[in-house]
């Protein structure tokens, strides 16, 4: 993780009193269960506060391959979207060709540290991202986590020699905890880290995460920091969390992603995301 300081948050809801000018959304435990599943009401809520004059930015840890379905599903064809967390910023506009141009991309050379965790998860299964947002697998990842037209088998020195916006590393031999036990042992220099729900180990450039992805785009936009609304579920959304002027966890995230928002709303399952959007549309 980054050095950045976050407090725990004392627990009102940021929608009895307040309005804000852009609302960070992650996709996937948020948007999206983890059957990809899109409810009516979600898609509905988030289109309608975009349609209030709200900018709504997707922040997530999806490459932009994989983030672009998403954005087409809700219907977002304007503004700004945060992938690979962080590493890679989209601004939106039907006019481009592509309806996208890549506004920002952020890579590292990741040849120490992809040997250095080799050395210590020698069964792991390794994944690079290229500043194209393809993927270079040192092996096929288990059927539906990286897969399809933007990923390919390569060898490890092909890995070695790319930049790369993110580095994922998948072992199944091991639980989160060790993971993030493995992170301080070896000491990760020159990159930001973050570990999901399982064995599953997400590494950026030193510094880049979605809030400093986000930063740049309230910058670009104007808006206050305290005029900023952030809603995920998972560790790499602490520092959104810590980013936003008020922070929503969705009620399925753990406890230790909870304790960093200012409200914990439904799971995902209930429209948690919706409860929170909803209650910004009767002002």
């Amino acid at each position: 993780m980054t050095d950045h300081v976050i407090e725990n948050r004392p627990r009102t809801d940021p929608a009895d009193s307040w309005a804000p000018k852009l609302v960070a959304l992650d996709i996937d435990g948020t948007i999206l269960d983890h059957d990809q599943r899109l409810t009516d009401r979600v898609r509905t809520s988030v289109r309608a506060v975009a349609e209030l004059g709200t900018h709504v930015v997707i922040a997530t840890g999806r490459s932009l391959h994989e983030t672009l379905p998403v954005l087409d599903r809700l219907g977002l064809v304007n503004g700004w979207a945060v992938c690979s967390n962080g590493s890679v910023t989209l601004r939106l506009d039907p006019t481009l060709p592509e309806g996208y141009e890549v506004a920002d991309t952020i890579t590292f050379d990741p040849a120490e540290v992809l040997n250095l965790l080799r050395e210590h998860l020698p069964t792991a299964l390794f994944a690079l991202e290229t500043r194209a947002g393809e993927f270079l697998l040192t092996a096929p990842f288990p059927p539906g986590e990286l897969e399809g037209p933007h990923t390919r088998v390569a060898g490890w020195e092909d890995l070695c020699v790319e930049q790369a916006c993110r580095v994922v590393v998948r072992s199944p031999d091991h639980t989160s905890d060790e993971f993030l036990e493995l992170t301080r042992s070896v000491g990760l220099h020159g990159v930001n880290y973050s570990v999901g729900w399982t064995a599953w180990l997400d590494l950026a450039p030193s510094g880049v995460s979605k809030a400093s992805a986000l930063d740049a785009i309230r910058d670009r936009l104007g808006v206050d920091a305290d005029s900023t609304l952030a809603v995920g579920d998972g560790r790499n959304d602490i520092e959104m969390f810590g980013w936003a002027g008020q922070a929503v966890a969705m009620g399925n995230a753990t406890d230790d992603v909870k304790v960093h928002a200012d409200v914990v709303t439904g799971t995902v399952a209930d429209d948690g995301l919706a409860e929170v959007l909803e209650k910004l549309l009767v002002r």
